[in-house]
């Protein structure tokens, strides 16, 4: 077999207005969709980052990818990894950032699984050695909003709505509004387990949204804060003592590996990152610092499926727990999130998903379907997803008119709150 052609198209769908510390969603996120063809016509796909420099990165190497055959990876992973920048193309306030070699051969890696899977008959969970769940439990991820549902920050608002598409649209900017959120969320997905995406208000009333939310669905449901680095060592200290038996974990309320590790010299609760470990190069200082005790993982950061089964078995061997991050995505990136957790004994927490908030989609056949929390694991071949074509024209059409290079919340931010800025810390 042999890869005969290799596409690269960039998409957007619409987002809603979320609030992070690093800003605001703009109304459409950007996604890139990567397609390897062989020659016996079948086609494995993949679903990446979005912007400019990762769409830069992917066609550049279009002629080291087509010819080779997709069975031999490793020989692919060599020969890329000296044609592909080693250093991040695009400043992130990650301290490893975004490099782009992982985040280029970790897409087309998944590509060519799904076309491996294609070929033989098989699942991509079984080309990592087989599934050890059935199903993967996914954590409600919410947000503080302002009011609207995506695209143009509401276009598709409906006075009339309810449950979740009523929450969806609606704004929320309170420790009760958070409260109904989750409810209505929850009662949509089946969600077990809750994260609040912090470091947007003050952290007395983000506490107090955790504190609402423990109240209100119980003590058997797993919360989780991640303030993106957006507290001080002293506050992250303070409210600690707040959040005390009320959190699973505590994830990147400090910047660094110094500071989380500081941190964990002080507090109880374990400590989570996707911020100040992004990368295999980042491992070392982590483990001998004591950074963190959960990492998550992220095949997009880390180069691809295989590598993120590799990260396991390092998180294994140090005693450090493992649960994976999500950024705006649709269904191919959450197909082949679901494939590598099922493929990993030792990812036990719950994985992050922003795929409720997002209302298009890619394949066919539409969205993915949440059964009490948790996806099935795809059976079919490869991913167990097809592209639907004309959705793919649309939202890459979506992406030319939407005018975005890439993501910069703090620009959003800004068209809200003119001089607003990014600060480590805010708090």
């Amino acid at each position: 077999m042999k890869i005969v052609d290799y596409r690269v198209t960039p998409i957007a769908f619409g987002d809603p207005p979320l609030r992070a510390a690093f800003g605001l969603h703009a109304p459409y996120a950007l996604r890139t969709i990567v397609e390897v063809v062989s020659d016996d016509g079948l086609t494995g796909v993949s679903e990446t980052h979005g912007g400019s420099a990762v769409v830069a990165d992917l066609l550049a190497v279009r002629d080291l990818v087509v010819g080779r055959d997709p069975f031999q990876l490793a020989a692919l992973e060599h020969t890329l990894y000296g044609s592909v920048p080693q250093t991040g193309n695009v400043a992130t306030p990650w301290e490893g950032k975004l490099h782009s070699f992982p985040r280029t051969f970790g897409a087309i890696e998944v590509a060519c699984l799904d076309l491996i899977g294609k070929a033989l008959g098989r699942p991509v969970c079984d080309l990592l050695g087989g599934r050890v769940r059935d199903r993967v439990p996914f954590s409600a991820y919410l947000f503080y909003k302002h009011a609207g549902a995506g695209g143009e920050w509401g276009f598709e608002c409906d006075p009339a709505a309810h449950g979740w598409a009523a929450a969806r649209q609606a704004e929320a900017l309170s420790a009760e509004a958070l409260v109904e959120q989750a409810q209505a969320m929850v009662t949509a997905f089946g969600f077990k387990s809750l994260k609040l995406k912090g470091g947007v208000l003050p952290p007395e009333e983000e506490v107090r949204t955790v504190r609402l939310l423990r109240a209100a669905f119980g003590p058997d449901v797993p919360l989780r804060i991640d303030p993106n680095a957006a507290w001080s060592l002293e506050t992250s200290v303070r409210w600690a003592n707040e959040l005390e038996g009320l959190l699973e974990y505590y994830e990147d309320p400090v910047a660094g590996k110094e500071n989380m590790a500081a941190l964990a010299q002080r507090i109880s609760i374990p400590l989570a990152t996707n911020m100040c470990c992004v990368s295999f190069a980042d491992l070392p200082a982590t483990i001998r610092l004591g950074s963190v005790q959960i990492i998550l993982g992220d095949h997009h950061f880390w180069g691809g499926l295989r590598a993120s089964v590799e990260l396991a078995r390092i998180c294994r061997t140090w005693g450090l727990g493992l649960s994976m991050h999500s950024n705006s995505h649709l269904g191919i990136s959450l197909s082949a999130m679901t494939h590598l957790a099922a493929a990993i004994p030792n990812l036990t927490y719950a994985c992050d998903t922003h795929y409720p908030w997002q209302s298009e989609e890619i394949i066919v056949g539409g969205k993915l379907e949440f059964v009490d929390g948790a996806l099935p694991v795809p059976t079919g071949p490869g991913l167990g997803v097809e592209l639907d074509r004309t959705a793919l024209q649309h939202l890459h059409e979506q992406h030319l008119r939407s005018g975005l290079d890439y993501r910069d919340d703090e620009r959003e931010m800004q068209k809200i709150e003119p001089g607003w800025r990014y600060r480590v810390p805010q708090w």
